[in-house]
């Protein structure tokens, strides 16, 4: 922790170097966001459905209430290490597109590919299928969704040999209401990427009620229990709670991302060298003591079994402090917050690909605009997968899959920074005019980060198969995202292959 914090005092006041890439004439002049703009789109980024949902799980992994909060501050932490060489990556590639531009630039098409494919397939599909079934499960606290009993939904499985079984009947209510959601979603960003903003910022204005209401509103009512936070629960030890800490940090992942957001847009921030990376981690440092109060505030509601047991962790520990009227308020007002990131990430996550239609490393329909003016093929490409995922998956398989494939994607960027920074060691005498943030700690902190990402990984996908053979999850989530991910190879060559005839003619 003094490390931490010493990173971002230092960071505060850090003075900047060369750089080898600068934004273009282009996107300079349509830079519209300054630093307080740019730190409320990583906050909203962020702060969605994961906190809403997430807990209760990571609450069973553990089985301590130090242990929970132990999980979400190393989780923190590891997304601030990230954070930092995000920032100077950022800072030094100051373009719309942020990862897909970076790798482009670092590792060439191939691996710039294979990431849009990645977001595409896995990455961003997955994640809006997972906070279209948190808005689903809170809207079925009021309208008692339809769902098939336990037999027929084990009568009608998928079986995916070697990866598990899905169960496309699970849930089913829910899933269907989450299948309208992202159709309602697509279709409002199809017509007009205003309207979506307008929805975005109202959404995000409840966003902040939200949290107010069910920290403020839990700890002021006297209803619950300091004893909570200090009750043992379940206690592991040995393999088994390291395998629940790892599991429990794709959790507390998934809820901590949405800040590499802002880098996707870097091309439209005001001085991108200045505010990309003080916005990226003021942004995340909020959101680590945010999630950290709002965890205590579900302890002091309710022991931690009950925090496992639950399907609507918040609307539980409201309806303890605050009563059913409470509950019910909160419950409606989450819909709404997880509207907005739902909304929020249906018009963000379809750039990718539009932008590889558009450099032609993808099918080219893909980056065309509608008639209007919207990024319309690839907003219904992107539905049409994110409805496909919400039939055949569940939460924690979205969610598990989502996060591991996205910290391949960090750990990459991480390695890649030792390239860039080699390359501006080799040009900075042509180019002593350009200027970018250089970030505290490196090579110790990026080393730390590659070594913590690639034992996170490792440990993911035991923890996955050996859970898969104990029969403890149907899919064995890592290994079902690196096979859609792979498939991506073979489209590369594809389209590289066809745009080279195409070219030829």
């Amino acid at each position: 922790m003094p490390v931490f914090v010493f990173t971002l005092l230092s960071f505060l006041f850090q003075k900047t170097g060369d750089n080898i890439f600068m934004s273009s004439p282009s996107s300079s002049s349509i830079a519209k966001l300054g630093f307080w703009s740019a730190t409320s789109v990583i906050i909203g980024s962020i702060i969605g459905s994961g906190i809403f949902k997430n807990p209760s799980e990571m609450a069973g992994q553990v089985g301590a209430p130090f242990w929970l909060i132990l999980v979400w501050v190393i989780a923190g932490m590891f997304t601030f290490f990230g954070a930092l060489v995000y920032a100077e990556l950022g800072s030094a590639i100051p373009q719309t597109g942020g990862i897909y531009v970076y790798f482009r630039k670092m590792f060439g098409d191939f691996t710039a590919f294979l990431y849009g494919w990645a977001a595409f397939s896995v990455i961003n599909t997955a994640a809006v299928a997972a906070i279209a079934f948190v808005c689903a499960f809170y809207a079925n606290h009021f309208l008692q969704l339809p769902q098939f009993d336990a037999t027929t939904i084990q009568a009608t499985v998928w079986h995916l040999p070697f990866i598990g079984d899905l169960y496309p009947l699970q849930d089913f209510g829910v899933k269907l209401l989450a299948i309208a959601l992202i159709i309602i979603f697509t279709l409002l960003n199809y017509w007009s990427t205003k309207a979506g903003g307008v929805f975005q910022l109202f959404s995000t204005i409840v966003k902040i009620a939200v949290l107010v209401l069910l920290i403020g509103g839990i700890f002021m009512s006297g209803q619950g229990s300091l004893q909570n936070i200090s009750h043992s629960g379940v206690i592991l030890k040995g393999g088994a709670l390291l395998a629940g800490i790892i599991a429990a940090m794709t959790g507390a992942f998934f809820s901590y991302d949405g800040w590499i957001n802002i880098a996707s847009m870097a091309g439209e921030i005001k001085q991108p060298q200045k505010n990309i990376p003080r916005s990226l981690l003021l942004g995340v440092l909020v959101c680590i003591v945010v999630y950290v109060l709002v965890n205590l505030a579900y302890l002091y509601a309710l022991p931690i079994e009950n925090i496992a047991a639950s399907q609507l962790v918040a609307s539980d520990a409201a309806t303890v402090t605050i009563g059913a009227t409470g509950a019910s308020i909160v419950a409606a007002l989450i819909v709404i917050c997880t509207l907005g990131a739902l909304n929020g990430n249906t018009m963000a996550c379809c750039r990718i690909t539009y932008a590889m239609g558009k450099d032609k490393l993808f099918a080219s329909w893909a980056g065309k605009d509608s008639k209007y003016k919207t990024p319309g093929n690839a907003l219904w490409l992107h539905g049409i997968w994110t409805s496909v995922f919400i039939i055949t998956g569940s939460f924690d398989m979205l969610a598990n899959m989502f996060v591991f494939i996205t910290w391949i994607a960090y750990g990459l960027g991480a390695v890649g920074l030792f390239w860039l920074r080699r390359k501006n060691k080799e040009l900075s005498s042509d180019l002593p005019q350009n200027k970018t943030y250089k970030m505290w700690g490196h090579p110790f902190i990026t080393l730390l980060f590659i070594g913590f990402t690639a034992f996170y990984l490792i440990m993911t996908v035991y923890s996955d198969v050996t859970n898969y053979m104990q029969h403890r999850q149907p899919v064995i989530n890592s290994v079902l995202g690196l096979i859609i991910t792979s498939l991506g190879v073979p489209l590369y060559f594809y389209f590289k292959r066809k745009n080279k005839c195409e070219a030829s003619v």
